[in-house]
Protein backbone atom coordinates (compact mmCIF):
# COMPACT_ATOMS: atom_id res chain seq x y z
CA UNK A 1 0.00 0.00 0.00
CA UNK A 2 0.94 3.67 -0.81
CA UNK A 3 0.95 7.06 0.73
CA UNK A 4 -0.55 9.58 -0.98
CA UNK A 5 0.10 13.49 -0.72
CA UNK A 6 -2.89 15.09 0.06
CA UNK A 7 -5.35 17.27 -2.88
CA UNK A 8 -5.48 20.82 -2.66
CA UNK A 9 -8.40 23.09 -2.78
CA UNK A 10 -11.11 21.28 -1.07
CA UNK A 11 -12.32 23.92 0.51
CA UNK A 12 -11.52 26.81 -1.39
CA UNK A 13 -14.69 28.48 -1.30
CA UNK A 14 -15.82 30.17 1.87
CA UNK A 15 -19.41 29.60 3.22
CA UNK A 16 -21.74 32.61 2.35
CA UNK A 17 -23.16 33.67 6.08
CA UNK A 18 -26.99 32.93 5.95
CA UNK A 19 -29.20 34.58 8.15
CA UNK A 20 -33.26 34.81 8.80
CA UNK A 21 -34.15 38.21 8.55
CA UNK A 22 -37.13 39.86 10.49
CA UNK A 23 -36.90 43.29 8.43
CA UNK A 24 -39.49 43.98 5.96
CA UNK A 25 -38.47 45.16 2.38
CA UNK A 26 -39.52 48.37 2.83
CA UNK A 27 -36.74 48.48 5.89
CA UNK A 28 -34.13 46.25 4.49
CA UNK A 29 -30.67 47.91 3.71
CA UNK A 30 -28.69 45.36 1.55
CA UNK A 31 -27.17 45.07 -1.74
CA UNK A 32 -29.51 43.20 -3.82
CA UNK A 33 -32.89 42.88 -3.23
CA UNK A 34 -34.50 40.11 -4.94
CA UNK A 35 -38.84 39.56 -4.27
CA UNK A 36 -40.54 36.71 -6.03
CA UNK A 37 -43.94 37.87 -7.78
CA UNK A 38 -47.06 35.64 -8.83
CA UNK A 39 -48.45 35.45 -12.01
CA UNK A 40 -51.35 38.26 -12.40
CA UNK A 41 -51.90 42.32 -12.01
CA UNK A 42 -47.72 42.70 -11.57
CA UNK A 43 -48.94 46.48 -10.48
CA UNK A 44 -51.16 44.95 -7.69
CA UNK A 45 -48.70 42.20 -6.26
CA UNK A 46 -45.32 44.64 -6.34
CA UNK A 47 -47.84 47.12 -4.71
CA UNK A 48 -45.81 46.80 -1.35
CA UNK A 49 -42.94 47.78 -2.83
CA UNK A 50 -43.97 51.46 -4.46
CA UNK A 51 -43.35 53.61 -1.27
CA UNK A 52 -39.72 51.95 -1.07
CA UNK A 53 -39.16 51.97 -4.94
CA UNK A 54 -41.66 54.43 -6.07
CA UNK A 55 -41.82 54.10 -10.18
CA UNK A 56 -42.00 50.08 -9.97
CA UNK A 57 -45.44 49.00 -10.62
CA UNK A 58 -45.08 51.37 -14.22
CA UNK A 59 -41.82 49.69 -14.96
CA UNK A 60 -43.39 46.41 -14.77
CA UNK A 61 -46.11 47.81 -17.31
CA UNK A 62 -43.22 49.00 -19.51
CA UNK A 63 -41.55 46.00 -19.53
CA UNK A 64 -44.86 43.54 -19.88
CA UNK A 65 -44.21 41.78 -16.78
CA UNK A 66 -46.71 39.83 -15.91
CA UNK A 67 -45.15 36.93 -13.33
CA UNK A 68 -45.04 34.33 -15.30
CA UNK A 69 -42.29 31.61 -14.59
CA UNK A 70 -39.46 32.43 -15.31
CA UNK A 71 -39.69 36.48 -16.20
CA UNK A 72 -37.27 38.55 -14.56
CA UNK A 73 -36.58 41.79 -14.24
CA UNK A 74 -33.42 43.88 -13.06
CA UNK A 75 -33.93 47.38 -11.89
CA UNK A 76 -30.32 49.37 -11.44
CA UNK A 77 -29.13 51.68 -10.06
CA UNK A 78 -31.70 52.85 -7.39
CA UNK A 79 -32.71 56.53 -7.02
CA UNK A 80 -31.84 56.28 -3.43
CA UNK A 81 -28.43 53.52 -3.54
CA UNK A 82 -29.65 51.17 -1.29
CA UNK A 83 -30.03 48.35 -2.24
CA UNK A 84 -28.04 48.60 -5.62
CA UNK A 85 -30.20 46.57 -7.86
CA UNK A 86 -33.79 45.43 -7.49
CA UNK A 87 -34.81 42.29 -9.11
CA UNK A 88 -38.56 40.54 -9.38
CA UNK A 89 -38.32 37.32 -10.36
CA UNK A 90 -41.77 35.54 -11.81
CA UNK A 91 -43.32 32.77 -9.98
CA UNK A 92 -46.29 31.58 -11.96
CA UNK A 93 -49.66 30.56 -10.57
CA UNK A 94 -50.33 31.62 -7.01
CA UNK A 95 -51.61 28.48 -6.03
CA UNK A 96 -48.84 26.28 -8.01
CA UNK A 97 -46.00 27.57 -6.17
CA UNK A 98 -44.00 24.85 -4.75
CA UNK A 99 -40.46 24.00 -3.54
CA UNK A 100 -39.28 23.28 -7.14
CA UNK A 101 -40.52 26.83 -7.69
CA UNK A 102 -38.79 28.16 -4.85
CA UNK A 103 -35.54 26.83 -5.77
CA UNK A 104 -35.88 28.08 -9.18
CA UNK A 105 -37.13 31.52 -8.17
CA UNK A 106 -33.98 31.34 -5.52
CA UNK A 107 -31.93 30.36 -8.44
CA UNK A 108 -32.58 32.82 -11.27
CA UNK A 109 -32.36 35.79 -8.23
CA UNK A 110 -29.03 34.84 -7.59
CA UNK A 111 -28.15 34.55 -10.93
CA UNK A 112 -29.65 38.19 -11.53
CA UNK A 113 -27.17 39.24 -8.27
CA UNK A 114 -23.83 38.63 -9.83
CA UNK A 115 -21.91 41.45 -10.39
CA UNK A 116 -22.59 42.81 -6.91
CA UNK A 117 -20.96 41.71 -3.65
CA UNK A 118 -21.97 42.36 -0.13
CA UNK A 119 -25.57 41.33 0.98
CA UNK A 120 -28.54 39.37 -0.87
CA UNK A 121 -31.99 39.66 1.06
CA UNK A 122 -34.21 37.29 -0.92
CA UNK A 123 -38.32 37.24 -0.37
CA UNK A 124 -40.72 34.69 -1.97
CA UNK A 125 -43.85 33.46 -0.65
CA UNK A 126 -42.68 30.87 2.00
CA UNK A 127 -46.28 30.70 4.03
CA UNK A 128 -47.70 27.79 2.02
CA UNK A 129 -44.35 25.70 2.52
CA UNK A 130 -42.58 24.60 5.45
CA UNK A 131 -40.28 26.72 6.40
CA UNK A 132 -37.30 25.15 7.55
CA UNK A 133 -37.54 23.23 3.82
CA UNK A 134 -38.37 26.81 2.28
CA UNK A 135 -35.23 27.88 3.74
CA UNK A 136 -32.52 24.98 3.00
CA UNK A 137 -33.44 24.99 -0.39
CA UNK A 138 -33.41 28.48 -0.97
CA UNK A 139 -30.07 28.81 0.10
CA UNK A 140 -28.73 25.81 -1.29
CA UNK A 141 -30.06 27.33 -4.84
CA UNK A 142 -28.70 30.78 -4.52
CA UNK A 143 -25.01 29.40 -3.36
CA UNK A 144 -25.24 26.96 -6.27
CA UNK A 145 -26.19 28.62 -8.81
CA UNK A 146 -23.72 31.46 -8.11
CA UNK A 147 -20.68 28.83 -9.06
CA UNK A 148 -18.60 29.09 -11.66
CA UNK A 149 -15.36 27.17 -12.47
CA UNK A 150 -12.51 29.00 -13.69
CA UNK A 151 -9.42 26.88 -12.66
CA UNK A 152 -8.16 26.09 -16.00
CA UNK A 153 -8.22 29.77 -17.58
CA UNK A 154 -5.24 32.20 -17.97
CA UNK A 155 -7.35 35.59 -16.57
CA UNK A 156 -10.17 34.24 -14.80
CA UNK A 157 -13.32 37.16 -15.07
CA UNK A 158 -13.18 39.33 -11.84
CA UNK A 159 -16.91 37.97 -10.73
CA UNK A 160 -18.59 39.67 -7.66
CA UNK A 161 -20.71 37.84 -6.06
CA UNK A 162 -22.68 38.35 -2.70
CA UNK A 163 -21.26 37.05 0.64
CA UNK A 164 -24.06 36.65 3.01
CA UNK A 165 -27.94 36.09 2.18
CA UNK A 166 -30.75 37.10 4.45
CA UNK A 167 -34.25 35.25 3.64
CA UNK A 168 -36.98 37.66 4.31
CA UNK A 169 -40.13 37.02 6.22
CA UNK A 170 -39.67 33.46 7.30
CA UNK A 171 -39.94 32.99 11.30
CA UNK A 172 -36.60 32.76 13.13
CA UNK A 173 -37.11 28.71 13.76
CA UNK A 174 -36.30 28.74 9.74
CA UNK A 175 -32.77 29.11 10.97
CA UNK A 176 -32.48 25.25 11.58
CA UNK A 177 -32.66 24.70 7.85
CA UNK A 178 -29.72 26.75 7.17
CA UNK A 179 -27.08 24.51 9.43
CA UNK A 180 -26.68 22.06 6.64
CA UNK A 181 -26.41 24.08 3.27
CA UNK A 182 -23.08 25.29 3.36
CA UNK A 183 -21.49 21.65 3.94
CA UNK A 184 -23.91 20.17 1.36
CA UNK A 185 -22.90 22.72 -1.23
CA UNK A 186 -19.13 22.12 -0.57
CA UNK A 187 -19.95 18.63 -1.32
CA UNK A 188 -21.77 19.31 -4.50
CA UNK A 189 -18.69 22.04 -5.35
CA UNK A 190 -16.32 19.19 -4.84
CA UNK A 191 -18.13 17.04 -7.16
CA UNK A 192 -18.62 19.15 -10.09
CA UNK A 193 -14.57 20.43 -9.83
CA UNK A 194 -13.66 16.68 -10.21
CA UNK A 195 -15.60 15.85 -12.96
CA UNK A 196 -15.15 18.60 -14.95
CA UNK A 197 -11.22 18.83 -14.91
CA UNK A 198 -9.75 17.55 -17.55
CA UNK A 199 -8.12 13.70 -17.14
CA UNK A 200 -4.59 14.69 -16.98
CA UNK A 201 -5.69 16.44 -13.98
CA UNK A 202 -7.71 14.24 -12.22
CA UNK A 203 -6.67 10.75 -12.72
CA UNK A 204 -7.11 7.71 -9.99
CA UNK A 205 -3.84 9.08 -8.19
CA UNK A 206 -5.84 12.38 -8.16
CA UNK A 207 -8.42 10.66 -6.31
CA UNK A 208 -7.17 8.93 -4.21
CA UNK A 209 -5.54 12.42 -3.10
CA UNK A 210 -9.00 13.58 -2.64
CA UNK A 211 -9.85 10.95 -0.52
CA UNK A 212 -6.49 11.40 1.40
CA UNK A 213 -7.25 15.35 1.96
CA UNK A 214 -11.03 14.26 3.24
CA UNK A 215 -9.28 11.71 5.77
CA UNK A 216 -7.11 14.46 7.07
CA UNK A 217 -9.53 17.25 7.02
CA UNK A 218 -12.35 15.44 9.17
CA UNK A 219 -10.76 12.58 10.85
CA UNK A 220 -11.95 9.84 8.35
CA UNK A 221 -10.21 6.64 7.92
CA UNK A 222 -8.69 5.44 4.33
CA UNK A 223 -7.03 2.57 2.85
CA UNK A 224 -5.68 2.21 -0.59
CA UNK A 225 -5.05 -0.43 -2.42
CA UNK A 226 -2.93 -1.00 -5.13
CA UNK A 227 -2.77 -3.24 -8.05
CA UNK A 228 -1.04 -5.51 -6.18
CA UNK A 229 -3.40 -5.63 -3.33
CA UNK A 230 -6.01 -5.62 -5.50
CA UNK A 231 -4.33 -9.01 -7.51
CA UNK A 232 -4.12 -10.15 -4.20
CA UNK A 233 -7.52 -10.17 -3.49
CA UNK A 234 -8.76 -11.46 -6.72
CA UNK A 235 -10.29 -8.55 -8.49
CA UNK A 236 -9.89 -9.76 -11.73
CA UNK A 237 -12.71 -7.66 -12.99
CA UNK A 238 -11.10 -4.12 -12.23
CA UNK A 239 -7.67 -4.82 -12.82
CA UNK A 240 -8.89 -6.27 -16.37
CA UNK A 241 -9.96 -2.90 -17.35
CA UNK A 242 -6.76 -0.90 -16.07
CA UNK A 243 -4.13 -3.00 -17.73
CA UNK A 244 -4.41 -0.86 -21.03
CA UNK A 245 -3.48 2.48 -19.01
CA UNK A 246 -0.13 3.40 -18.46
CA UNK A 247 -1.44 4.84 -14.98
CA UNK A 248 -1.43 2.37 -11.91
CA UNK A 249 -5.02 1.61 -10.89
CA UNK A 250 -6.12 2.62 -6.92
CA UNK A 251 -8.96 0.95 -5.31
CA UNK A 252 -10.34 3.70 -2.12
CA UNK A 253 -11.89 2.63 0.89
CA UNK A 254 -12.60 6.06 2.50
CA UNK A 255 -14.82 5.36 6.47
CA UNK A 256 -16.90 7.56 8.49
CA UNK A 257 -17.24 6.45 12.38
CA UNK A 258 -19.74 8.64 14.45
CA UNK A 259 -19.00 9.87 18.05
CA UNK A 260 -21.27 7.03 20.41
CA UNK A 261 -23.36 4.42 18.88
CA UNK A 262 -23.08 2.76 15.29
CA UNK A 263 -27.07 2.17 14.53
CA UNK A 264 -26.76 1.66 10.76
CA UNK A 265 -23.62 1.27 8.36
CA UNK A 266 -24.07 2.09 4.82
CA UNK A 267 -21.56 1.83 1.83
CA UNK A 268 -21.68 4.41 -1.21
CA UNK A 269 -19.72 2.84 -4.04
CA UNK A 270 -19.22 4.89 -6.81
CA UNK A 271 -17.79 4.18 -10.49
CA UNK A 272 -14.59 6.10 -10.87
CA UNK A 273 -13.38 5.49 -14.67
CA UNK A 274 -11.30 8.88 -14.66
CA UNK A 275 -10.90 8.28 -18.58
CA UNK A 276 -13.50 6.16 -20.70
CA UNK A 277 -11.63 5.12 -24.31
CA UNK A 278 -13.74 2.30 -24.88
CA UNK A 279 -11.07 0.14 -25.36
CA UNK A 280 -10.74 -1.66 -28.25
CA UNK A 281 -14.66 -1.23 -28.34
CA UNK A 282 -13.23 2.14 -29.32
CA UNK A 283 -15.96 5.14 -28.49
CA UNK A 284 -16.40 6.71 -32.22
CA UNK A 285 -18.68 8.97 -34.14
CA UNK A 286 -21.35 10.49 -31.87
CA UNK A 287 -19.82 8.79 -28.95
CA UNK A 288 -18.67 11.81 -27.21
CA UNK A 289 -14.91 10.51 -26.41
CA UNK A 290 -13.86 14.44 -25.49
CA UNK A 291 -16.39 14.14 -22.71
CA UNK A 292 -15.34 11.09 -21.42
CA UNK A 293 -13.85 12.72 -18.28
CA UNK A 294 -17.09 12.63 -16.75
CA UNK A 295 -17.05 8.87 -16.47
CA UNK A 296 -15.73 9.21 -12.97
CA UNK A 297 -19.03 10.97 -12.01
CA UNK A 298 -20.12 8.08 -9.35
CA UNK A 299 -16.88 8.59 -7.62
CA UNK A 300 -17.08 12.65 -7.61
CA UNK A 301 -20.68 12.30 -6.45
CA UNK A 302 -19.43 9.87 -3.30
CA UNK A 303 -16.32 12.05 -2.69
CA UNK A 304 -18.30 14.88 -2.40
CA UNK A 305 -21.10 13.32 -0.29
CA UNK A 306 -17.91 12.49 2.16
CA UNK A 307 -16.76 15.62 2.16
CA UNK A 308 -20.09 17.14 3.59
CA UNK A 309 -20.95 13.86 5.36
CA UNK A 310 -17.45 14.93 7.14
CA UNK A 311 -18.33 18.33 8.47
CA UNK A 312 -21.73 17.81 9.07
CA UNK A 313 -20.87 14.72 11.23
CA UNK A 314 -24.04 12.67 11.05
CA UNK A 315 -24.59 10.63 14.18
CA UNK A 316 -25.24 7.26 14.57
CA UNK A 317 -24.23 6.46 10.83
CA UNK A 318 -21.02 4.89 9.61
CA UNK A 319 -20.27 5.24 5.95
CA UNK A 320 -18.05 3.66 4.00
CA UNK A 321 -17.10 5.03 0.79
CA UNK A 322 -15.07 2.90 -2.21
CA UNK A 323 -14.51 3.61 -5.38
CA UNK A 324 -12.35 1.24 -7.99
CA UNK A 325 -10.70 3.62 -10.62
CA UNK A 326 -8.81 3.65 -13.33
CA UNK A 327 -8.58 4.17 -16.91
CA UNK A 328 -10.06 2.46 -19.99
CA UNK A 329 -7.32 2.69 -22.64
CA UNK A 330 -5.76 0.66 -25.72
CA UNK A 331 -2.61 -0.57 -25.75
CA UNK A 332 -0.60 -3.82 -26.26
CA UNK A 333 -1.93 -5.34 -22.47
CA UNK A 334 -5.60 -3.94 -23.13
CA UNK A 335 -8.51 -6.46 -22.43
CA UNK A 336 -9.66 -8.06 -25.58
CA UNK A 337 -13.20 -8.57 -26.82
CA UNK A 338 -13.85 -12.02 -25.89
CA UNK A 339 -11.46 -12.66 -22.73
CA UNK A 340 -12.83 -14.06 -20.03
CA UNK A 341 -11.66 -12.05 -16.36
CA UNK A 342 -12.56 -14.03 -12.88
CA UNK A 343 -14.32 -11.47 -10.67
CA UNK A 344 -13.15 -11.91 -6.55
CA UNK A 345 -16.13 -14.18 -5.72
CA UNK A 346 -14.94 -16.48 -8.65
CA UNK A 347 -17.26 -15.51 -11.03
CA UNK A 348 -15.41 -15.61 -14.86
CA UNK A 349 -17.64 -13.03 -16.81
CA UNK A 350 -16.66 -12.83 -20.87
CA UNK A 351 -16.16 -9.18 -22.11
CA UNK A 352 -17.81 -8.65 -25.20
CA UNK A 353 -17.88 -5.17 -25.23
CA UNK A 354 -15.04 -3.58 -23.47
CA UNK A 355 -16.52 -0.32 -23.60
CA UNK A 356 -19.03 -1.62 -20.90
CA UNK A 357 -16.16 -1.42 -18.49
CA UNK A 358 -17.93 0.56 -15.42
CA UNK A 359 -19.57 -2.44 -14.61
CA UNK A 360 -16.68 -4.73 -14.12
CA UNK A 361 -14.97 -2.23 -11.72
CA UNK A 362 -17.93 -1.65 -9.95
CA UNK A 363 -18.33 -5.98 -9.49
CA UNK A 364 -15.02 -6.06 -7.50
CA UNK A 365 -16.33 -2.74 -5.71
CA UNK A 366 -19.75 -4.15 -4.75
CA UNK A 367 -18.19 -7.02 -3.44
CA UNK A 368 -15.51 -5.22 -1.17
CA UNK A 369 -18.38 -2.93 0.03
CA UNK A 370 -20.48 -6.18 1.37
CA UNK A 371 -17.67 -7.71 2.62
CA UNK A 372 -17.96 -4.33 5.22
CA UNK A 373 -21.44 -5.68 6.22
CA UNK A 374 -23.45 -2.66 5.51
CA UNK A 375 -27.25 -2.37 5.83
CA UNK A 376 -27.25 -0.91 2.71
CA UNK A 377 -25.22 -0.41 -0.43
CA UNK A 378 -26.10 2.80 -3.08
CA UNK A 379 -23.25 2.63 -6.34
CA UNK A 380 -23.44 5.57 -8.59
CA UNK A 381 -22.20 5.34 -11.97
CA UNK A 382 -22.35 6.89 -15.33
CA UNK A 383 -22.98 3.75 -16.81
CA UNK A 384 -25.56 3.23 -19.67
CA UNK A 385 -26.41 5.60 -22.64
CA UNK A 386 -29.89 3.47 -22.62
CA UNK A 387 -31.05 5.70 -19.27
CA UNK A 388 -29.89 8.52 -20.98
CA UNK A 389 -32.21 7.48 -24.00
CA UNK A 390 -35.10 6.51 -21.36
CA UNK A 391 -34.98 9.29 -19.24
CA UNK A 392 -32.97 12.22 -20.68
CA UNK A 393 -30.26 14.29 -19.06
CA UNK A 394 -32.56 15.71 -16.02
CA UNK A 395 -33.12 12.33 -14.28
CA UNK A 396 -31.20 9.67 -13.02
CA UNK A 397 -32.79 6.18 -13.18
CA UNK A 398 -32.25 3.55 -10.02
CA UNK A 399 -33.19 -0.35 -9.44
CA UNK A 400 -33.02 -1.48 -6.24
CA UNK A 401 -33.75 -5.34 -4.61
CA UNK A 402 -34.95 -3.67 -1.48
CA UNK A 403 -38.53 -0.91 -0.90
CA UNK A 404 -37.78 0.95 2.45
CA UNK A 405 -34.44 1.87 0.68
CA UNK A 406 -36.16 3.00 -2.82
CA UNK A 407 -38.50 4.57 -0.77
CA UNK A 408 -36.31 6.24 1.43
CA UNK A 409 -33.69 7.55 -1.47
CA UNK A 410 -37.22 9.21 -3.25
CA UNK A 411 -37.86 10.57 0.00
CA UNK A 412 -33.81 12.07 -0.03
CA UNK A 413 -33.86 13.39 -3.84
CA UNK A 414 -37.29 15.42 -3.59
CA UNK A 415 -35.48 16.96 -0.64
CA UNK A 416 -32.61 17.54 -3.03
CA UNK A 417 -34.02 18.34 -5.95
CA UNK A 418 -32.19 15.63 -8.11
CA UNK A 419 -34.87 14.04 -10.69
CA UNK A 420 -34.69 10.75 -9.89
CA UNK A 421 -37.53 7.40 -11.54
CA UNK A 422 -37.02 3.76 -10.47
CA UNK A 423 -36.91 1.89 -13.25
CA UNK A 424 -37.72 -2.25 -13.58
CA UNK A 425 -35.45 -4.89 -12.20
CA UNK A 426 -36.94 -7.50 -14.39
CA UNK A 427 -35.01 -11.11 -13.55
CA UNK A 428 -36.66 -12.41 -17.14
CA UNK A 429 -33.78 -10.15 -18.76
CA UNK A 430 -31.18 -11.29 -17.33
CA UNK A 431 -31.32 -14.05 -19.75
CA UNK A 432 -29.45 -11.51 -21.76
CA UNK A 433 -25.96 -12.01 -20.39
CA UNK A 434 -26.05 -15.59 -20.62
CA UNK A 435 -22.51 -16.68 -21.90
CA UNK A 436 -21.93 -19.90 -23.75
CA UNK A 437 -18.42 -19.84 -21.94
CA UNK A 438 -18.16 -18.21 -18.80
CA UNK A 439 -20.95 -17.60 -15.93
CA UNK A 440 -21.94 -14.27 -17.94
CA UNK A 441 -20.86 -11.76 -20.21
CA UNK A 442 -20.93 -8.49 -19.68
CA UNK A 443 -23.23 -6.87 -21.51
CA UNK A 444 -26.71 -7.75 -23.12
CA UNK A 445 -28.64 -6.96 -26.48
CA UNK A 446 -28.80 -3.93 -26.93
CA UNK A 447 -33.10 -3.15 -26.15
CA UNK A 448 -33.39 -2.86 -21.90
CA UNK A 449 -30.03 -2.40 -21.70
CA UNK A 450 -29.66 -0.28 -18.83
CA UNK A 451 -31.85 -2.88 -16.94
CA UNK A 452 -29.39 -5.31 -17.88
CA UNK A 453 -26.58 -3.41 -16.60
CA UNK A 454 -28.28 -3.45 -13.52
CA UNK A 455 -28.70 -6.93 -13.51
CA UNK A 456 -24.51 -7.65 -14.11
CA UNK A 457 -24.41 -5.62 -11.18
CA UNK A 458 -27.21 -7.59 -8.75
CA UNK A 459 -24.56 -10.28 -9.04
CA UNK A 460 -22.11 -9.23 -7.09
CA UNK A 461 -24.35 -7.80 -3.95
CA UNK A 462 -25.06 -10.19 -1.16
CA UNK A 463 -28.38 -11.17 -1.39
CA UNK A 464 -29.28 -10.24 2.25
CA UNK A 465 -28.15 -6.26 1.25
CA UNK A 466 -30.69 -3.42 0.74
CA UNK A 467 -28.58 -1.99 -2.62
CA UNK A 468 -29.31 0.39 -5.40
CA UNK A 469 -28.18 1.10 -8.46
CA UNK A 470 -28.39 5.00 -9.79
CA UNK A 471 -27.57 5.50 -13.28
CA UNK A 472 -26.48 9.37 -13.76
CA UNK A 473 -25.13 9.06 -17.29
CA UNK A 474 -27.68 12.01 -17.83
CA UNK A 475 -27.81 14.48 -15.55
CA UNK A 476 -24.07 14.15 -14.71
CA UNK A 477 -23.47 17.08 -17.04
CA UNK A 478 -25.57 20.03 -18.25
CA UNK A 479 -24.29 21.74 -21.68
CA UNK A 480 -26.56 24.96 -21.36
CA UNK A 481 -27.46 24.99 -17.67
CA UNK A 482 -30.71 25.17 -16.07
CA UNK A 483 -31.76 26.49 -12.47
CA UNK A 484 -29.40 25.51 -9.87
CA UNK A 485 -27.17 24.22 -12.12
CA UNK A 486 -24.07 26.49 -14.75
CA UNK A 487 -23.65 24.71 -17.24
CA UNK A 488 -20.76 21.81 -17.40
CA UNK A 489 -20.54 19.26 -14.31
CA UNK A 490 -23.89 19.58 -12.06
CA UNK A 491 -22.58 17.37 -9.22
CA UNK A 492 -25.66 15.46 -9.52
CA UNK A 493 -26.36 12.64 -6.54
CA UNK A 494 -24.28 14.52 -3.76
CA UNK A 495 -27.75 16.00 -2.44
CA UNK A 496 -29.44 13.39 -2.36
CA UNK A 497 -26.70 10.81 -0.91
CA UNK A 498 -26.28 13.47 1.77
CA UNK A 499 -30.10 13.83 2.71
CA UNK A 500 -30.27 9.99 2.80
CA UNK A 501 -27.08 9.30 4.77
CA UNK A 502 -28.22 12.20 7.45
CA UNK A 503 -31.76 10.53 7.63
CA UNK A 504 -30.37 6.94 9.09
CA UNK A 505 -28.98 8.09 11.89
Amino acid sequence: MQRHRYARGLNRRQPMRLSISSTNVNEWSGDVLVVGLPKGDPSSTAGHLESRFPGVSSALSQQAFEGKTGQKLVLHPLTNGNPLRLVLVGLGDADAIDLDGLRAAAAAGAQASIGCNGSLGLQLPWDSQDSDQAARISAEAVRLSLYADQRFQKEPEDRRLPTALELIGLPASAAAGLESVNATCAGVELARELVAAPPNYVTPAALADTAAALARDYGMELTILERADCAARGMGAFLSVSQGSDLPPKFIHLIYRPEGAVKRRLALVGKGLTFDSGGYNLKVGGAQIDMMKFDMGGSASVLGAMRSIGELKPAGVEVHMVVASCENMVNGSAVHPGDIVTAANGTTIEINNTDAEGRLTLADALLYACEQKPDAVVDLATLTGACVVALGDEMAGYWSNNEALAQALDTAADAGGEGLWRMPLRQSYKKGLKSLLADMKNTGPRPGGSITAALFLKEFVSQDTAWAHIDIAGPVWSDKGKGVNPAGATGYGVRTLVNWVCAQG
